[in-house]
C-alpha cells in the first residue's frame, strides 16, 4: 500500500512541474496565417498585427480589429467598424502554447465564454 501511495504521489509530483512552453511576446506583431472552417470546409486566411491592430485577410475581404492586451498571452479583439451587433461583439484571444513559429489558439465570444474553440496560427514574417 506504501509503494502505491508513494507512485502516485510522485506522479503527481512530476506533473505539476511540467509546463507548456508560452512565448507569447515572439506573436504579439507580424504576420501570421490562420486556418478555419465554414460549413465544414476548411479555408486558410492571413492576419498583419501591430500593438494595438489586427487587419484580416479572408475570403475577399479585409476585416479590422482593435487589439488589447489583457495579460501577455491574452488580448480582446473587436472589429473597428462593425455592421451590426453581431458584429460588434468583442473576441477574446489567449494563446495556450508556442512553438518556434506558431501557437495554438482559444477563443470565443467574451460575453459567452462556452463558444470555445480552437485553432494553429503560423508567423509568416
Amino acid at each position: 500500500m506504501k509503494k502505491i501511495i508513494l507512485c502516485s504521489f510522485i506522479s503527481v509530483l512530476m506533473m505539476s512541474c511540467y509546463q507548456t512552453e508560452r512565448n507569447c511576446k515572439d506573436f504579439h506583431k507580424g504576420t501570421f496565417e490562420f486556418t478555419y472552417e465554414i460549413n465544414g470546409e476548411t479555408k486558410t486566411g492571413k492576419s498583419v498585427r501591430t500593438d494595438t491592430l489586427s487587419i484580416d485577410y479572408y475570403e475577399n475581404r479585409i476585416d479590422t480589429f482593435t487589439i488589447r492586451w489583457v495579460t501577455e498571452c491574452e488580448f480582446i479583439g473587436q472589429k473597428l467598424h462593425p455592421k451590426d451587433y453581431a458584429d460588434s461583439k468583442a473576441i477574446q484571444m489567449k494563446i495556450i502554447s508556442t512553438t518556434e513559429d506558431s501557437y495554438l489558439l482559444e477563443y470565443s465570444l467574451l460575453e459567452d465564454p462556452t463558444t470555445k474553440k480552437r485553432g494553429t496560427v503560423k508567423k509568416l514574417q
